[in-house]
């Protein structure tokens, strides 16, 4: 998702419960009392799998994550599923009690105040999207922590003690208020969305998730295809698979791996150095992102293009290489694949950005534990 946010020190700490399993047993012979002390090894963890919604609107498609609980209250609400960002972020309207929330923040005193098991604290931020000031909409809003109850149908996590973001007011570039939840959503790349003044941050609940013994922490994702996508949003289990084995981390698994580089204030943001051609001879060197949060537009940044924004035409040739040598093409067509070139000397926007048709086709995979995306074509 194309979002732009604040900034700040960096400072928070997960806690990962470790659990060592032991037996003792005590003999005697001969009046000689040994003792042995047998160390039991767990077993390896089955991988977790969770499904998504898949929308189509006639005008773009989404993917959607369910969150049914957080804290203690009951909630049924579907996050923009994207790698784009990293953190949950989520309107208060039916999550806190109406009498909380008002138009210029959350209606409580002190640092902290506690409400169905969430922590909802004074540290504030605004999150923004968009390019520039004539398309900026504003998200106004807390940190908070909370258990988050994570997924649908066939496969749930539970996310305890989960830093999000949680907001009183969304609005567009004239002030104008947006609908309830219109800008909830689910980011699970390994960057740090948004900070706040006390060091604290947020992002990808995945990344909080112990998967079990022999896991990896981070989540591969299979290609979407186009047959689920409907206009209420069709239940698509086992898209996600929560915990990476040694077999999916392996060369011989087929993804093209690409290490990630730590960013002062942004975490390990998912952008990859690329060279991506165009119309055939024009090739541009520049980083992107593999985003299921952009759509229906892919966005190729390129400082020599004579415009500020481009539409390339209908069967216009695209491809993209990664450093790390992973190979990805397409055709724009009538309604698909759309794409456009932007000069960002005049867009202020810096990171090419690879739309979520790419999912359609392709495989993604993302290790928090040794900050790596993988890619792979279907």
């Amino acid at each position: 998702m194309r979002k732009r946010y604040a900034a700040g020190n960096l400072l928070f700490i997960s806690f990962l419960l470790l659990a060592v399993i032991s037996c003792k047993t005590d003999s005697v012979n001969n009046n000689t009392q040994a003792t042995n002390s047998t160390q039991v090894v767990p077993a390896i963890a089955t991988p977790t799998q969770l499904g998504l919604y898949e929308s189509d609107s006639s005008i773009y498609r989404g993917l959607f994550m369910a969150v049914s609980q957080i804290g203690t209250s009951t909630v049924d609400y579907g996050l923009l599923f994207d790698t784009g960002s990293g953190g949950m972020v989520i309107d208060a309207t039916g999550v806190l009690p109406a009498s909380m929330i008002t138009a210029t923040g959350f209606n409580f005193t002190g640092d902290s105040t506690i409400v169905d098991g969430i922590t909802i604290t004074s540290q504030t931020n605004v999150v923004e999207y968009g390019d520039d000031a004539s398309s900026l909409d504003k998200v106004y809003g807390n940190l908070a922590y909370a258990s988050v109850t994570v997924g649908d149908q066939q496969g749930t996590v539970v996310i305890k003690r989960l830093p999000f973001f949680i907001y009183y007011k969304a609005v567009d570039a004239k002030g104008n208020k947006y609908a309830a939840h219109e800008f909830d959503v689910f980011g699970v790349s390994s960057e740090y969305d948004i900070s706040f003044n006390n060091g604290a941050y947020i992002t990808s609940p995945f990344s909080y998730f112990d998967p079990g013994n022999g896991l990896t922490k981070g989540f591969k994702m299979a290609a979407l295809g186009t047959s689920h996508f409907s206009l209420d949003g069709t239940f698509v289990p086992g898209v996600v698979t929560l915990g990476l084995t040694t077999a999916d981390l392996s060369p011989s698994s087929g993804f093209t791996m690409s290490q990630l580089t730590f960013y002062a204030g942004d975490g390990y943001a998912p952008v990859i150095q690329t060279s991506i051609t165009y119309n055939t001879n024009k090739t541009v060197s520049t980083q992107a992102i593999f985003d299921t949060g952009t759509e229906p537009y892919s966005y190729i940044e390129d400082k020599t293009a004579t415009s500020s924004l481009t539409l390339l035409p209908q069967n216009s040739p695209v491809s993209v290489t990664t450093s790390s040598g992973f190979n990805y093409a397409y055709t724009t067509l009538a309604a698909d694949n759309l794409t456009y070139v932007e000069n960002p000397t005049t867009t202020g926007a810096s990171v090419s950005i690879i739309s979520l048709e790419y999912f359609l086709t392709g495989e993604y995979m993302l290790d928090y534990t040794n900050h790596r995306i993988g890619l792979k074509n279907n």
